[in-house]
């Protein structure tokens, strides 16, 4: 398996694979993190496509083939399991070929083909729910992934009103209780969508209080997106973690983890 209960999940990377000096450069600070806290099972995360823009004249990532063989690289030269998004079914056997978890974007929760053709690969499907769903929802999105060698959830948050999104912290014991890990997706969960003019803005200085909250309340995992200048970065920037900042945010959640844990 390579979900580890007695390990905290760490899903974590650039929101968009922009190019090799990123990639590398995130996956050599999450080496070193990884090196001095063994409790964490990391997961290296990039998206070769943002499909879902606000705006189309916003940037969508490298594309297929060229995500994927940044993803391979990560996986080759630092030796994490690589995870990315798929966002039609045409996808799915190709992103199967290189990455150890696929993930089915919120707002495609819902598709039932793509949700089925992600889990007859046998990897590791992340589903996360959309901003729409409730977690009573949940059972029925993660019955169409029968076949997937293991099934993970993530909370992103769900829409409060406009431009807004609100995290009800009760999703994580009522998601717990369909049996398969549960994450926080908390640089997501600070969206202000379509706050930007064209695109999405942001409030990262909620992280991280979010992000113990749901320790706290029975996380299994944190997803994180982070970068080194998140100005600079293409999509998500004004939630994304600079990632000058990660590896103490890092230390601090693991605190409450461990807290969590001894309780």
């Amino acid at each position: 398996m390579l979900f580890d209960p007695l390990r905290l999940l760490l899903i974590a990377g650039p929101c968009s694979l922009e190019n090799e000096t990123v990639c590398r450069t995130v996956a050599t600070e999450l080496a070193d993190i990884r090196a001095w806290h063994p409790e964490l099972n990391i997961v290296f995360k990039g998206s070769f496509d943002k499909a879902n823009r606000t705006s189309l004249s916003g940037a969508r990532g490298t594309g297929l083939e060229a995500g994927l063989a940044l993803l391979a690289m990560v996986k080759r030269d630092f030796g994490f399991p690589v995870l990315t998004d798929v966002h039609e079914r045409e996808q799915v056997a190709a992103v199967a070929a290189v990455v150890d978890v696929i993930q089915i974007p919120a707002f495609l929760c819902r598709q039932t083909d793509l949700l089925v053709a992600a889990a007859q690969t046998g990897r590791v499907v992340n589903v996360k729910k959309g901003q729409f769903l409730s977690p009573q929802e949940m059972p029925y999105t993660l019955t169409k992934l029968a076949g997937a060698a293991e099934v993970w959830q993530t909370e992103r948050g769900s829409t409060f009103g406009y431009q807004n999104l609100v995290v009800d912290m009760r999703s994580f014991p009522l998601m717990k209780a369909n049996g398969f890990p549960t994450i926080l997706d908390a640089t997501h969960s600070v969206q202000l969508p379509g706050a930007g003019g064209g695109k999405s803005s942001g409030q990262r200085e909620f992280v991280e209080p979010l992000a113990k909250a749901a320790l706290a309340a029975g996380a299994d995992g944190l997803f994180f997106e982070t970068h080194p200048n998140p100005a600079e970065a293409i999509s998500d920037g004004p939630n994304m973690v600079p990632l000058a900042e990660f590896s103490g945010l890092i230390e601090r959640c693991l605190a409450v983890w461990r807290a969590v844990r001894a309780a």
